[in-house]
């Protein structure tokens, strides 16, 4: 699935072709990638319109038109945003006419990609808000924001990073990477981190995220640039999807485990696993 460094990605390289200019048609073709509301909504709401900026929030692209009409992209799984593609690409669901004649096709083969609208600034917001959290790549990701937010919480560190309400925009390959560098187990509690280990995990979600941004998003199904490029960051990888391989830092085996329901990398060396804990027996 794109995370944020992919959907970033595509945010900068899309920007300069699309921002300030008019859709002159919108094609929905797949009547499920906006439900709840039917394809002719979001056509009337849309075609016509001026794009004044393209904006990111988490995982989400942010189609700003004049009169505060929002969509609110999501590519899930599969979704990708191609810009002038090859004539007869498969898997169109979406193509947005742009008045320069350039067209932009959302293929998705899953079709699990989503175009949600928000009218009105204060809709966009109450969209926002009740299903992302903070920003990390701002300045609110901090060692001691982040362990407030973990106090009390028993689930294992790398499901809190995969939860959009806590953290927008961290999945899987970036929290695998982040861990790492962090030098804390994945099913290690939450709440159980330290200020120091807070900090730690912060400083790496920044810097796996920001490197990730560097590289072009990461490449292992199908992401692709809107050119159709592939990224690059998967050959930076130091834990995700290397089981079996010497971890990069020690040489210990990478080893791979389920938490939080996800395929998860680890060098138990580098992040050691968390000690179960005793069961008190009661006293006689």
């Amino acid at each position: 699935m794109p995370e944020l460094p992919e959907v970033e990605t595509i945010r900068r390289r899309l920007a300069p072709h699309l921002e300030g200019r008019r859709v002159a048609g919108l094609q929905i073709s797949d009547a499920r990638w906006c439900l709840p509301r039917a394809p002719v909504e979001v056509v009337d709401a849309v075609q016509g319109r001026r794009l004044e900026h393209l904006g990111r929030r988490g995982k989400y692209l942010i189609f700003t038109f004049e009169d505060e009409v929002h969509l609110l992209v999501h590519l899930r799984m599969t979704g990708n945003l191609l810009l002038d593609p090859a004539p007869g690409t498969p898997y169109e669901r979406v193509a947005f006419t742009l008045d320069d004649g350039h067209v932009l096709r959302f293929c998705d083969p899953r079709r699990f990609g989503t175009g949600e609208l928000a009218l009105g600034d204060e809709a966009l917001e109450a969209f926002l808000s009740a299903r992302l959290g903070l920003e990390p790549l701002g300045p609110e990701l901090t060692g001691a924001r982040l362990r407030a937010l973990a106090r009390g919480r028993r689930a294992p560190i790398k499901a809190f990073l995969l939860d959009q309400r806590r953290i927008a925009g961290v999945g899987n390959i970036y929290a695998d990477e982040a861990l790492h560098r962090a030098r804390i187990h994945p099913l290690r509690p939450a709440g159980a981190l330290t200020l120091a280990q807070c900090e730690a995990l912060a400083a790496a979600v920044r810097l796996v995220l920001a490197a990730g941004i560097d590289a072009g998003g990461s490449t292992i199904d199908d992401f692709r640039h809107p050119d159709g490029v592939r990224g690059a960051f998967q050959h930076d990888f130091l834990v995700h999807l290397r089981r079996g391989q010497p971890c990069l830092a020690c040489g210990t085996t990478v080893v791979k485990m389920v938490a939080a329901g996800r395929g998860t990398y680890v060098c138990e060396s580098c992040q050691p696993r968390p000690r179960a804990r005793r069961a008190v027996r009661p006293r006689p």
